[in-house]
């Protein structure tokens, strides 16, 4: 039996959620970004018509739609709209996987027993609509690189069913951009030997790109035939990661004991980013000389950026450590996690801030994390035994 594999994006949902609360941004050109020097977070898809795309600078897609409205945008509110729509979705699909802040997989293999897959999902669709005010797209097919691009496809508002004997007929006229795993790099790559079309590189030996691309290459050429056998995940919010540092002598040194909390925060959003994930509470852990333990806990907007995790890191801390009594350990834990990219946290990031972030974790992925780190975090020595790092699934 085929799988049935549904993916669901809500449409422009930053856009979405500002129409949501003023009617009058309906219908004109809206950019969600901040800052003259900002970049731009989401557009409508008025904006996108003068070539306005996420992540380019606010100044460049003002030059390309001077009429464009900007809106700094409000991440709390984005982050609790997106778990109403969690909630809605949840209640009625049997395996639900969060994959970012708008949108999801869902696995409703064998739901073709009781009634239509597709009729099923439509309603679910509805039902988001109406109960959130969302719009939403979605697209059933066998597994999920083939529903996930056909929602692109379908956009905006779009329900598309890709069956398994149209699989190959629907992916073989898209360009290889469409293919996730796909980018600007590997595209350019294809694109001067001719591969352009998905049809193209699926017919191509798995050989020949597995040696020009190296082990991503097989992926992808599995992608291009509609092959994917990735499970839809379980979402929870119950997925942590943790760190914690025990001293080898107690201290009371706030420099040291900043210093230290500030290279766990880089190591911990270090490893966020490179799995994937966005983070929504940061809970800050000490444990006193006479082991006394507490902790304080605070939500906040899903990042994965030191320095906004940092701030919140501190702020906890200062609040937390009231006793001046020595300390023998701290800890910090990230949690309610979702998988997503740094990109839904440019409101208040400059193209210089995404490139300072790109170039470090280039050089920490490939030299190891202490190749390169900021000098307040200098003070802690990672992978020393004293450190312990966990990643946890509860």
């Amino acid at each position: 039996m085929s799988r049935a594999i549904v993916h669901m994006d809500l449409d422009t949902f930053f856009v979405s959620c500002e129409r949501l609360i003023n009617s009058q941004l309906e219908g004109i050109p809206l950019i969600i970004g901040g800052g003259d020097r900002g970049v731009v977070a989401s557009c409508s898809y008025e904006a996108r018509r003068f070539g306005v795309r996420s992540a380019m600078p606010i100044a460049m897609a003002l030059k390309l739609c001077p009429q464009a409205k900007i809106v700094k945008g409000d991440m709390e509110r984005y982050s609790q709209l997106s778990h109403d729509v969690t909630e809605v979705i949840n209640e009625k699909a049997p395996i639900v996987e969060k994959a970012s802040i708008d949108e999801f997989y869902l696995d409703i293999t064998g739901m073709d027993r009781f009634h239509g897959a597709y009729k099923w999902t439509n309603e679910l669709a509805e039902r988001v609509v109406k109960e959130t005010g969302l719009p939403i797209s979605f697209a059933l097919s066998i597994n999920k690189t083939v529903s996930k691009i056909a929602t692109g496809e379908g956009k905006p508002m779009g329900n598309l069913e890709i069956s398994e004997d149209q699989v190959r007929p629907f992916l073989n006229p898209l360009s290889i951009q469409k293919i996730p795993m796909v980018g600007d790099v590997t595209f350019q790559l294809l694109s001067r030997i001719g591969i352009r079309k998905i049809q193209t590189l699926a017919e191509m030996p798995a050989e020949v790109l597995h040696r020009m691309i190296g082990k991503n290459g097989l992926e992808i050429w599995k992608k291009a035939n509609g092959v994917d056998n990735q499970a839809v995940e379980p979402y929870t919010e119950r997925k942590s990661i943790t760190t914690e540092h025990t001293f080898s002598e107690d201290t009371i040194n706030m420099a040291q004991l900043k210093s230290v909390l500030s290279g766990m925060v880089e190591k911990l959003a270090f490893q966020l980013r490179s799995e994937q994930w966005l983070t929504s509470t940061v809970v800050v852990k000490i444990r006193y000389a006479n082991f006394d333990t507490e902790t304080k806990q605070s939500k906040i907007a899903y990042t994965s950026a030191d320095h906004q995790l940092h701030d919140k890191v501190m702020e906890l801390f200062e609040k937390l450590y009231q006793r001046r009594m020595r300390l023998r350990l701290v800890g910090i834990r990230f949690s309610g996690l979702v998988h997503g990219t740094y990109q839904i946290n440019l409101f208040e990031d400059t193209q210089e801030m995404l490139s300072l972030y790109t170039a470090m974790d280039y050089l920490k992925g490939r030299y190891g994390f202490d190749a390169v780190m900021r000098c307040a975090g200098a003070a802690l020595k990672p992978n020393t035994k004293n450190e312990i790092l966990n990643r946890k699934h509860n």
